[in-house]
């Protein structure tokens, strides 16, 4: 796929008002993993199995932009990937998809990317009702569906097109199976969202679409090495070694403590033990997440070294410089809204 049918086919994604085919789409989902099981061992050193592992070791001489939760916001994937950087970032004003496929940036996602938050909690509860019926009626829940699969169609075809450069990491929302182990939880929040979604998924996609789906989630990396930041989807629970990391996906311990961490529940020190550990050189490093909701542009914690990004209800990313600190105010903000 050249790099104008990717644009179109991940614009396609974001448009779309109906649900995706089952078999195109499982297409796509087979090809993302395959993507993300061949990875280079420079991108992500190779675990005990020989497999791509959990840390993913991004590009030290090119900027990065790090989105947080995306939660189905297929408009703010495409806001994002239709703007121009702000100043200072990179030379020019050329559009940020183009600054990707040409491989001048890249673009780190901290995961979770199903289930619509609180801007759907009214859909939500019709869709309970639809569930405990057993989805005889399922127009709520073919919404909410149509989003996160549409979100996740526009990850996957990025990831594939510019498989260095654009990267995805696993959060708690990853969990199709809506298993309880393996570092997982079954999700609920406003409803049984992981429930409905699993149900919804065996019933009109099958089984075998689970399975694959599942696949590809735990072929994610679950932690990002920046040339002066660490990310992963939440704070981690404790330092974690690097071999720790990159055998993750044989110990549930790390995938938990690095997808599940709430506010003050952290070994405390251990975002600046990461730091210390990882770039010791670096006099102001920073680690940045999403997971717990935000009001603002960002929070910080852990003595200013930590920080979360993710609002629910703003278009916030990190633009992160390929040289130089991060500065929060400077460097984190809100996508002006979409231009048509």
């Amino acid at each position: 796929m050249n790099t104008e049918a990717a644009y179109q086919a991940i614009k396609a994604a974001s448009e779309r008002h109906a649900l995706p085919e089952p078999e195109p789409y499982l297409s796509i989902v087979q090809a993302a993993t395959a993507t993300l099981s061949s990875e280079l061992p420079e991108l992500r050193p190779p675990n005990e199995a020989g497999k791509p592992g959990g840390l993913l070791r991004l590009h030290q001489d090119i900027p990065t932009i790090i989105i947080p939760d995306l939660h189905a916001r297929r408009s703010f994937l495409m806001a994002l990937l239709d703007s121009s950087p702000p100043d200072g970032f990179i030379v020019g004003t050329v559009p940020v998809f183009d600054l990707l496929a040409a491989g001048k940036l890249q673009i780190l996602c901290l995961g979770d990317g199903f289930h619509a938050e609180s801007r759907a909690i009214r859909r939500w509860r019709s869709a309970f009702k639809e569930f405990t019926g057993s989805y005889r009626e399922h127009r709520s829940m073919d919404q909410e569906m149509c989003e996160g699969l549409g979100l996740m169609e526009m990850i996957m075809l990025a990831k594939v097109a510019f498989p260095g450069h654009f990267h995805f990491l696993k959060g708690n929302h990853e969990n199709v199976l809506n298993e309880t182990g393996n570092g997982n939880y079954g999700f609920y929040k406003f409803v049984q969202e992981g429930a409905m979604v699993r149900a919804y998924l065996d019933r009109f996609y099958g089984a075998s679409f689970v399975q694959a789906y599942a696949a590809f989630e735990k072929s994610l990396p679950l932690f990002a090495q920046g040339q002066r930041f660490l990310a992963s989807h939440a704070e981690p629970a404790r330092p974690f070694t690097e071999a720790e990391l990159i055998n993750a996906a044989i110990l549930p311990e790390v995938i938990e403590g690095l997808t599940w961490t709430g506010n003050d529940e952290a070994l405390p020190g251990s975002v600046a033990a990461m730091l210390h550990s990882f770039m010791p050189e670096i006099q102001k490093p920073r680690y940045l997440t999403g997971h717990r909701p935000i009001e603002g542009l960002f929070h910080e914690r852990s003595g200013r070294l930590h920080l979360q990004i993710h609002n629910p209800d703003r278009q916030v990313v990190a633009w992160v410089r390929a040289e130089g600190d991060v500065e929060a105010e400077r460097d984190i903000a809100e996508l002006p809204p979409r231009s048509h």
